[in-house]
Protein backbone atom coordinates (compact mmCIF):
# COMPACT_ATOMS: atom_id res chain seq x y z
CA UNK A 1 0.00 0.00 0.00
CA UNK A 2 1.18 3.58 -0.51
CA UNK A 3 2.61 5.21 2.61
CA UNK A 4 -0.06 7.94 2.61
CA UNK A 5 -2.62 5.21 3.44
CA UNK A 6 -0.59 3.88 6.38
CA UNK A 7 -1.57 4.40 10.01
CA UNK A 8 0.10 7.30 11.79
CA UNK A 9 2.66 6.34 14.41
CA UNK A 10 3.23 2.80 13.08
CA UNK A 11 6.57 1.70 11.65
CA UNK A 12 6.67 0.23 8.15
CA UNK A 13 9.35 -1.18 5.89
CA UNK A 14 9.66 0.28 2.40
CA UNK A 15 8.95 -2.50 -0.11
CA UNK A 16 9.20 -0.52 -3.38
CA UNK A 17 9.57 2.93 -4.86
CA UNK A 18 7.40 3.36 -7.96
CA UNK A 19 8.61 5.15 -11.05
CA UNK A 20 11.10 4.78 -13.85
CA UNK A 21 14.75 4.49 -12.86
CA UNK A 22 15.63 7.77 -14.59
CA UNK A 23 12.72 9.60 -12.88
CA UNK A 24 13.84 12.76 -11.05
CA UNK A 25 11.27 12.31 -8.27
CA UNK A 26 12.36 8.72 -7.64
CA UNK A 27 16.00 9.81 -7.55
CA UNK A 28 15.15 12.62 -5.11
CA UNK A 29 13.38 10.15 -2.80
CA UNK A 30 16.49 7.93 -2.82
CA UNK A 31 18.62 10.94 -1.92
CA UNK A 32 16.33 11.68 1.03
CA UNK A 33 16.85 8.12 2.30
CA UNK A 34 13.72 6.42 0.97
CA UNK A 35 15.24 3.12 -0.16
CA UNK A 36 13.86 -0.41 -0.18
CA UNK A 37 14.32 -2.06 3.20
CA UNK A 38 14.43 1.15 5.28
CA UNK A 39 12.01 1.65 8.15
CA UNK A 40 9.69 4.68 7.99
CA UNK A 41 7.01 5.99 10.31
CA UNK A 42 4.23 8.34 9.19
CA UNK A 43 3.99 11.05 11.85
CA UNK A 44 1.45 13.63 10.63
CA UNK A 45 -0.94 14.22 7.74
CA UNK A 46 -1.76 17.83 6.87
CA UNK A 47 -4.00 18.63 3.88
CA UNK A 48 -2.82 15.66 1.86
CA UNK A 49 0.85 16.17 2.73
CA UNK A 50 2.72 13.77 4.98
CA UNK A 51 5.50 14.09 7.52
CA UNK A 52 7.45 10.86 7.94
CA UNK A 53 10.29 9.87 10.18
CA UNK A 54 13.13 8.08 8.46
CA UNK A 55 16.35 7.33 10.29
CA UNK A 56 16.81 10.28 12.68
CA UNK A 57 15.03 12.85 10.48
CA UNK A 58 11.50 14.00 9.81
CA UNK A 59 10.75 14.79 6.18
CA UNK A 60 7.67 16.42 4.66
CA UNK A 61 6.49 15.00 1.33
CA UNK A 62 3.40 15.69 -0.74
CA UNK A 63 0.79 13.10 -1.63
CA UNK A 64 2.23 12.63 -5.13
CA UNK A 65 5.61 11.62 -3.70
CA UNK A 66 3.99 9.58 -0.94
CA UNK A 67 1.96 7.62 -3.50
CA UNK A 68 5.22 6.30 -4.97
CA UNK A 69 6.47 4.81 -1.67
CA UNK A 70 5.05 1.33 -1.10
CA UNK A 71 5.13 -0.14 2.40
Amino acid sequence: MPIYMAELGEEYTIKAIRGKDEDDVKRHLYELGFVVGMTVKPVTKIQGNLIVQIKESRIAIDKTMASRIMV
